[in-house]
């Protein structure tokens, strides 16, 4: 057994690997998965010298804690957390060495919800459909991660960077703004729904995951009545269920649905919602 590989000693709420996804599988019925805040997977990986689309672990709210079986590079971004190794602080946003059988605790999100660590050579887990991601709803990838599971890595590429420089990360939002174009079911709704789709007054849920922020607030009217056959889902899509309240789909979401989509999000934009908090308000943006 080799020892370059990390052993997960606390898993945390949530942690899966996850890399850039596997997106042109749609017509087969698999999501794109992926890391759902890709800038900040992106910089960690930077940071270690890895490439950009290296897998990653995706911590969700209380972070994790790993035991490196050998020494190696780990960097920490994303939501801002505390991060140790052995009881000692260390940087969180830059490379660091973590010794051979020295505990990496990533601690939980001061902000935010995600956090995201890099280790010199990426999580070498098998890849399926070209991805080594997660994905939680067709099963595909790797399992979420449980005590006791060895991930193994892969050999270090570039120098780590960033070391002694100022990382510019964007902070979790304290409102999250984003950007819409109509959908291809907006006459579905009355034209007072689509007024309080972009009047404010909407809030993301505690029911939000991986597949979608949900959100909680004025509900949408329906100017139709009955449901759609079921037909295809795109990343961003706000589509809105028998209770009116938009549900927009983030990286694991299902592929076809038979609720309306009313609106469709700006794919800059989702990167911040994979870092909004419950009760976050969420305000919707029309694009001309």
């Amino acid at each position: 057994m080799t020892d370059r590989a990390v052993v997960v000693v606390r898993a945390g709420a949530l942690t899966t690997v996850q890399d850039s996804g596997r997106p042109g599988y749609a017509h087969l019925g698999v999501p794109r998965s992926g890391a759902l805040d890709a800038p900040s997977a992106r910089l960690v990986n930077r940071l270690v010298g890895n490439p950009v689309d290296a897998a990653v672990l995706e911590t969700t709210v209380d972070g994790c804690a790993l035991r490196p079986r050998r020494a190696v590079t780990v960097a920490v971004g994303g939501a801002p957390c505390g991060v140790r190794v052995d009881g000692r602080p260390v940087a969180w946003g830059a490379p660091v060495r973590v010794p051979s059988g020295a505990l990496l605790d990533i601690g939980r999100a001061a902000r935010g919800v995600r956090t995201y660590a890099a280790f010199a050579g990426g999580i070498a887990v098998d890849p399926v459909l070209g991805s080594r991601s997660t994905d939680l709803l067709s099963g595909l990838g790797p399992p979420v991660l449980a005590a006791g599971t060895v991930l193994p890595l892969g050999g270090p590429g570039g120098p780590p960077s960033g070391a002694g420089g100022v990382v510019p990360w964007p902070g979790p939002p304290a409102e999250l703004v984003l950007r819409i174009r109509t959908g291809p079911r907006a006459d579905w709704f009355t034209p007072a729904a689509l007024r309080a789709l972009v009047s404010g007054g909407h809030r993301v849920s505690p029911a939000s995951n991986r597949i979608g922020i949900r959100t909680e607030g004025p509900p949408l009217g329906r100017a139709r009545k009955g449901e759609l056959p079921s037909e295809g889902m795109v990343l961003g899509a706000v589509q809105v269920p028998p209770d009116g309240r938009p549900v927009v789909f983030l990286a694991d979401h299902p592929t076809t649905g038979g609720y309306p989509v009313v609106a469709v999000v700006d794919g800059r934009d989702l990167p911040a919602a994979a870092q909004a908090v419950p009760g976050t308000p969420v305000r919707f943006v029309a694009l001309s």
